[in-house]
């Protein structure tokens, strides 16, 4: 591996695939990272939830929809979609949207007939993650969102196949769970993978340490470019309210673990690095 990892990612002429859970995580997380990689072309953003779902909503998708003044959850997520193919187009990357449902708005599978009914008058009877913050945020899946980790873990593979490439994934920081879906997924996708701290999460939560220290990874951080990254930050304008209350965007170098074993893995898979 190069002396600095993260110049040796950027100067990669091999396939990155960069998982994002939601429209704006990549960019939020990786955006100067991914603004110094000298063949735009060879990556990929994948970002994972990128719909709603039709009423009825949860009390906490309700709060969500309010907080960011959109009156209906499928024109809130078409304009979503939009920020991320404009912000990601002045990258140059390749920009994927898989079509799964934002953890706010998904149901169960296969719910059964009480419960669609009871549903009908209490929503989160029928959702995977019934409030944000006893079910969403707090750091583990739900026993009812295996097939959807399943079918984001064979999209991962279907975009980036063994042995074609290099995965940027989260970390999981602040604990949602479609961060750590997409977490999940890509390790058990099997590919190499550098991880990424979850900005802005982590400037008031840390990594899950029983993930972090089976990685037995190294911390690097990235902070050229920073400004500019704050610009592209500003163009997801539906989240800049909540996400920066005064629109002031901190200015913080972007953290990366390089797991152990990483470089043998990626010579074995696209000659290394470099």
């Amino acid at each position: 591996m190069a002396d600095d990892p993260l110049t040796a990612i950027t100067g990669r002429t091999a396939p990155l695939l960069v998982l994002s859970p939601h429209p704006d995580d990549a960019v939020l997380s990786c955006g100067a990272l991914l603004a110094a990689v000298r063949r735009p072309a060879t990556v990929t953003v994948m970002t994972v939830f990128t719909e709603a779902a039709p009423p009825p909503h949860t009390l906490s998708a309700r709060q969500y929809l309010r907080q960011t003044g959109a009156e209906h959850a499928d024109e809130l997520y078409a304009e979503r979609r939009a920020e991320d193919r404009a912000v990601l187009a002045r990258l140059g990357v390749v920009r994927f949207h898989a079509g799964f449902v934002d953890g706010l708005f998904r149901r169960s599978p296969d719910p059964g007939r009480w419960r669609v009914r009871a549903a009908r008058l209490v929503p989160e009877l029928g959702h995977v993650y019934p409030t944000y913050r006893l079910h969403l945020s707090r750091g583990r899946l739900s026993p009812r969102d295996g097939e959807t980790l399943r079918r984001v873990t064979e999209t991962i593979r279907e975009l980036l196949p063994r042995g074609r490439g290099l995965l940027l994934a989260p970390l999981g920081v602040g604990g949602h769970a479609d961060h750590v879906l997409v977490r999940t997924a890509a390790a058990l996708s099997g590919l190499p993978a550098v991880y990424y701290s979850d900005f802005p999460y982590s400037l008031r939560a840390a990594a899950d340490p029983a993930f972090t220290g089976r990685l037995d990874a190294t911390e690097a951080t990235w902070d050229q470019g920073l400004d500019a990254k704050a610009e592209l930050i500003r163009g997801y304008r539906t989240q800049l309210d909540a996400l920066f209350p005064g629109g002031r965007i901190p200015r913080v170098p972007e953290v990366y673990l390089l797991p152990a074993g990483l470089s043998e893995a990626a010579a074995r898979t696209v000659g290394g690095l470099s």
